[in-house]
């Protein structure tokens, strides 16, 4: 980054030039005007001091200037203080008090506000620098201040003497700078920087600095700045120190007899420019710098001012900013000054003809930066950060427009539709001016999927453009949108307008755009255009579109139509029932009367209807029948077997035609033809284990005579027959008019099995008939010790007749019954011939039907 203060234009300000690769700079500049260019005019800057209430500036004439931080002089605050150049002034910490010191050997102490502890000495030497103690304004403090010639010297006010001067240390070649912060002093000379503490009046070491012979020390300012008052920062020729004043422990001391303080170095390093000013910036230095080589005329180049962050040995370079001064080419090193107010980290950059500040790029400056070099996403994190509280100047929304603007003028129509959503948010005025910014490039396309479209909602003419823009340019996104966008959004009936207009002139994706006009159709209510629509792209929506708006009644004349669109669909479709689930919602006559051309698809529906609903589906049994002789012979018995709701005759005929020798023997044999069923069987089929149980079912002798007869001539059928029948039917029947001469394969083993099976069903027979004698004489027994108990009675008894309590005052004969009923013997009726009834007329009402009784 390269910034420089302009002195070609009228307002002064600070401009930016880019060298190699722009970095983010940590300080913006600007320039003081007001009555210090009209002092710069007739004179020239030598030193400056700065304080958080005003600033004083030393001139090359002696001159004094007290200003404020715009560059206004205070009234009569300007003091004739030297006869030549000032060297260099100190302020106390409280701003009450100024010191000055200059080449024509006096020291000059001022109070801004009392004339009490004013100085003027004239020491009769060269006086390079001076510091007042930080608590000079204090009463008490001693009102000490530090001079440096070719010795330093303290000057501090006692009982007995105004001043009392205290040489603290010869220096070689002179004192060079000097800055106190605390009970530290620290000064340089040719050999290197000092530390001296004030309260134990003892210097804590000397800090040594290297000579070149390119560069010498003594030719070169040293600049001290206190970071803390533990801190010193030190930047002379081109190397730059950190020291830290670390207090020993007491152990330390005591053993060793060290001083209370030791100086450790905390950083080391040289750069590649001689230094002009050095101060902190948080963890980081600011330094202020010459070049090391003058320009191609000879003349001296531009400062700049390094933010750098010190390591052990070296650094890292943060940012660089070169500065155009007024005049700089005239200027060298030690021209140029730089003092700082660290709590507000500003920087007062000084040349002997302008002045400069240097602070801290707030959020604003940096969003503004930012925005100028196109780094538009640091610049909404940085404008949103902290809830934007931060920022006074720019919002979330102008940012957002700056970055809009620019990604539309670079072809980044999608991030730009991102960008909508993340700025505008829920703000419909907003939305609805910049998306006009997307339809002037024909790209509503990109900020479709951002619009909004929950509670807060666009003019419908918003949707409308954008939809009629995927109508012309992308057909299959305009269809998704239709099916996405709610139509309330926007008018549906200029939409289809739209589209049908479309469709005249366009040949392009038409199936695309007839199936968004069906859905557009249904928006509007008119589901039989939909209906019709849906069917001519045989789509399969049409069945979801008829649940849902019921449009059952409309599709009678669609029914095969259905069909052909999805049968896998349409039947389950037809067989849904209403919500009581008490009629089908597409009666089956219907369907039935619209299917009889087609024999599978009626197949495919009646075979659903029956197993859903088999009442439904017996009337339609009978022809069933016949589709499930054409396409599912497997299911034709099973429904030959459970339903009684066909024409036999018709299915047997059905069955003789096609030969289907198991169905013709059931439906035979349900006629009663079992004979011929079982001829079918024996002939056709040939299949002996179906006739033996056939017989066994119909238990009849003369078809099991039939079914030896039909034996008698086949071996292999008699030897079948001995070995199944044992348990069916006498064995003498069919041994006895086997032929004598007849050849029988496996007649032995048949016989024998034969003989087994018979004599185990005479063994079962017998068993049985001894178990039921035993179960009967049981229970009769059980029976009779059971009447022969006493039966119990009590008042709370009725009698089953009169239904009044059983036992009464007046004494009655009492009939108790077995089965718990009891009556009064006069309220029993009386049979002719017979008399009173011994069976419970309840239990066994005809016993008394022809008898008129009270029940």
């Amino acid at each position: 980054m390269s910034s420089s203060v302009n002195n070609d234009q009228e307002h002064n300000q600070v401009d930016s030039d880019s060298e190699v690769e722009e970095v983010e700079p940590r300080l913006k500049y600007a320039r003081i005007k007001n009555d210090l260019m009209n002092i710069l005019q007739t004179d020239a800057a030598s030193c400056i001091a700065v304080h958080p209430k005003f600033l004083c500036l030393g001139s090359h004439w002696g001159m004094i200037h007290l200003l404020d931080h715009q560059g206004n002089s205070i009234p009569s605050k300007t003091l004739k203080a030297h006869a030549v150049a000032v060297n260099q002034i100190s302020i106390d910490q409280n701003g009450d008090f100024i010191g000055s010191c200059s080449d024509d050997g006096k020291v000059f102490i001022y109070g801004l506000y009392s004339t009490e502890n004013n100085h003027i000495m004239n020491m009769g030497r060269l006086v390079k620098s001076v510091a007042l103690d930080p608590c000079y304004w204090k009463s008490g403090s001693g009102r000490r201040f530090v001079t440096g010639d070719s010795k330093l010297i303290l000057y501090e006010k006692t009982f007995l003497s105004p001043l009392k001067p205290t040489i603290l240390g010869e220096a070689e070649g002179g004192v060079r700078s000097i800055s106190w912060a605390g009970q530290f002093v620290a000064w340089a000379s040719d050999t290197g920087v000092r530390i001296f503490d004030v309260n134990a009046e003892c210097s804590l070491g000397l800090i040594k600095w290297s000579r070149s012979s390119e560069a010498l020390p003594e030719h070169y300012r040293c600049n001290l700045k206190w970071s803390d008052n533990r801190t010193l920062l030190i930047g002379w020729v081109d190397t730059v120190r950190i020291c830290q004043i670390r207090k020993r422990s007491l152990q330390e001391t005591t053993q060793r007899n060290l001083l209370e303080y030791a100086v450790d170095p905390i950083s080391t390093f040289q750069v590649e420019f001689y230094i002009s000013g050095i101060a902190p910036l948080g963890n980081q230095l600011v330094l202020l710098g010459c070049s090391k080589e003058p320009d191609d005329n000879g003349q001296g180049q531009r400062p700049m001012l390094h933010v750098v962050e010190p390591k052990y040995q070296e650094y890292t370079a943060i940012c660089a900013t070169s500065l155009s001064l007024r005049g700089y080419k005239e200027w060298s090193c030690n021209d140029y000054h730089l003092d700082c107010l660290i709590d507000e980290n500003r920087y007062f950059i000084v040349s002997p003809k302008d002045v400069v500040v240097a602070s801290l790029y707030d959020a604003d400056d940096r969003i503004e930066w930012l925005l100028t070099h196109g780094k538009f996403e640091q610049a909404l994190e940085t404008v949103t950060a902290n809830g934007g509280k931060d920022c006074k100047k720019h919002s979330l929304i102008y940012v957002g427009r700056v970055y809009l603007d620019h990604l539309l003028a670079h072809g980044k129509y999608d991030q730009a539709g991102k960008l909508c959503l993340k700025i505008f948010g829920r703000d419909k005025t907003l939305w609805e001016v910049e998306v006009f910014k997307f339809a002037r490039v024909h790209q509503l396309r990109s900020i479709s999927s951002y619009l909004p479209r929950g509670d807060v909602v666009l003019d419908p003419t918003i949707y409308e453009m954008v939809l009629y823009e995927y109508l012309k340019m992308d057909p299959k996104g305009f269809l998704q949108l239709i099916k996405e966008w709610s139509p309330s959004l926007y008018k549906v009936a200029a939409v289809i307008n739209g589209v049908r207009e479309h469709l005249l002139t366009h040949d392009h994706c038409q199936n695309d755009l007839l199936e968004a006009l069906a859905i557009l159709y249904t928006h509007d209510y008119k589901y039989d255009k939909a209906l019709a629509m849906y069917l001519k792209l045989k789509h399969k929506d049409v069945f979801q579109l008829i649940k849902k708006h019921k449009l059952y009644s409309s599709v009678y004349d669609m029914i095969e139509d259905l069909m052909d669109l999805d049968m896998e669909r349409a039947v389950p479709f037809f067989l849904e029932k209403n919500e009581q689930k008490t009629l089908f919602r597409v009666p089956s006559d219907n369907v039935v009367e619209k299917l009889k051309h087609n024999h599978w698809y009626l197949y495919m529906y009646l075979d659903a209807l029956d197993e859903k609903d088999t009442k439904e589906s017996g009337k339609y049994h009978g022809l069933l029948v016949r589709l499930y002789a054409d396409c599912s012979r497997d299911k034709l018995l099973p429904l030959l077997k459970r339903s009684d709701n066909y024409p036999i005759e018709q299915a047997l005929s059905i069955c003789r035609e096609k030969k289907f020798y198991p169905e013709m023997v059931y439906l035979l044999g349900k006629i009663g033809n079992t004979s011929e069923a079982l001829a079918l069987m024996t002939r056709e089929l040939n299949d002996m284990e179906s006739a033996i149980e056939f017989c066994r079912e119909q238990d009849d002798d003369e078809l099991w005579n039939d079914l030896v007869n039909d034996s008698l001539d086949k071996p292999e059928a008699i030897t079948f027959l001995l070995e199944r029948i044992g348990t069916c039917m006498d064995p003498r029947l069919i041994i006895q008019r086997i032929k004598p001469n007849l050849e029988i394969p496996g007649l032995k083993k048949a016989l024998i099995k034969m003989m087994c099976d018979y004599n185990l069903q005479l063994s079962v027979q017998e068993g049985c008939k001894k178990i039921l004698s035993n179960d009967y004489f049981n229970l009769l027994e059980k029976l009779v010790r059971s009447h022969q108990k006493g039966i119990c009675t009590d008042d709370e008894q009725m009698c089953c007749s009169c239904h009044r309590k059983i036992i009464i005052r007046d004494p009655k004969s009492l009939v108790l019954f077995h089965c718990r009923h009891s009556f009064h013997e006069d309220c029993l009726p009386i049979l002719p011939n017979l008399g009173i009834v011994d069976k419970c007329v309840i239990c066994n009402p005809q016993e008394g039907d022809s008898i008129d009784r009270k029940f």
